[in-house]
């Protein structure tokens, strides 16, 4: 197709060995020739991949490139820290790398939901609103798979099915089977105990999952007489205090609408990642967006949230959303731990 690709991806990366962005183009079937670079940027990291694969197009360094994201917080290791140095006496602790690496704050040392709680209180919502936002959130992605909207995303994939057993197909997400409205009710807060609203239900569920895009040049679309589905108009990040990461989109989704040159009133669909139920309802009532224009097909909440590879799913379903509702812009924003966001326009050429 090229004489260059790039491809970009993160992981919780402990473990997997060198540069796994090579590694997944390489299993995949891509020319050794290929240029391989792994982003790290926590949550957006798979929507930064897709902003540095344009930028990379834009310069003339490459004419194609796949960009996206890949995560198994499943497989993600527990740490011995003193296993090098020596432990010379007393009890060692393990320590979990999805929450060193994933789910804490590296700043307050604290996990990312007491953040979310943060956020409850900043903008003062209840338990009430994030529980009913969680159920929308499935309600709408079961409806999305009923109607095999969100099929036409997916591509099938054949797992292990375990020992003695016949390999599965993959070929939905599984956790928007999992609604149980009565038990999401009455789940105890995840963080702090009594009063606190977060829970493991309005928040989004461990995860392992990957997406990825192929970005072109018009020049090499034209030359391989391709249909494109979307035109990249502009992005932007934005950072804030660390603890104040939830609402991070807030202010990088302007700036790439800036940056689009699109005003706010010609979006046809947001697309803003569910890290907790609050992320969304915060970015929703801070930026005045119609609720009905954001996360149409559902969002993390209901779908799991596979940190290296949200920022890329997320910019997937827009694209799916857009081209079902016969859309034009479209807008994707997340937020990433430390307290930053990076958003993408989109139009849609479907």
């Amino acid at each position: 197709m090229s004489k260059r690709y790039f491809m970009e991806m993160f992981y919780l990366q402990s473990g997997l060995g060198q540069n796994p962005a090579r590694q997944c183009a390489i299993g995949a079937g891509l020319s050794e020739s290929t240029v391989c670079t792994t982003v790290n940027k926590v949550c957006a990291s798979g929507l930064k991949a897709v902003i540095i694969g344009a930028q990379t197009i834009i310069t003339g360094n490459a004419n194609v490139v796949v960009a996206g994201g890949t995560e198994s917080m499943s497989n993600t290791p527990h740490y011995l820290p003193v296993l090098r140095t020596g432990a010379k006496y007393g009890d060692q602790t393990l320590v979990d790398g999805v929450l060193k690496d994933g789910l804490t704050d590296a700043y307050g040392k604290q996990p990312m939901g007491f953040q979310g709680e943060e956020c409850v209180t900043d903008y003062g919502f209840n338990r009430e609103q994030q529980d009913e936002y969680a159920i929308r959130s499935y309600q709408k992605a079961q409806s999305a798979e009923k109607q095999g909207f969100s099929s036409k995303e997916i591509a099938p994939i054949e797992v292990s099915g375990g020992r003695g057993k016949p390999n599965l197909v993959v070929e939905k997400d599984e956790e928007t089977k999992n609604l149980n409205i009565d038990k999401l009710k009455a789940l105890k807060p995840s963080f702090i105990p009594g009063t606190g609203t977060v829970t493991a239900a309005n928040a989004s569920p461990l995860s392992d999952g990957a997406s990825a895009l192929v970005l072109v040049s018009e020049a090499k679309l034209k030359e391989l007489n391709l249909k494109p589905i979307a035109k990249i108009l502009g992005w932007g990040d934005a950072e804030k205090a660390p603890s104040k990461f939830t609402t991070a989109p807030s202010l990088a989704i302007p700036k790439a609408l800036k940056h689009a040159r699109v005003n706010a009133a010609q979006v046809d669909a947001y697309e803003i990642n569910e890290a907790f139920s609050v992320v969304a309802l915060a970015n929703i009532k801070i930026l005045g967006l119609d609720p009905e224009k954001v996360n149409v097909h559902g969002g993390a909440v209901a779908l799991g949230h596979p940190l290296g590879s949200s920022g890329s799913r997320i910019l997937i379903t827009l694209l799916s959303v857009l081209g079902e509702k016969k859309g034009k812009i479209g807008v994707a924003g997340i937020c990433n731990g430390g307290g930053g966001a990076s958003a993408l326009v989109v139009e849609s050429l479907q």
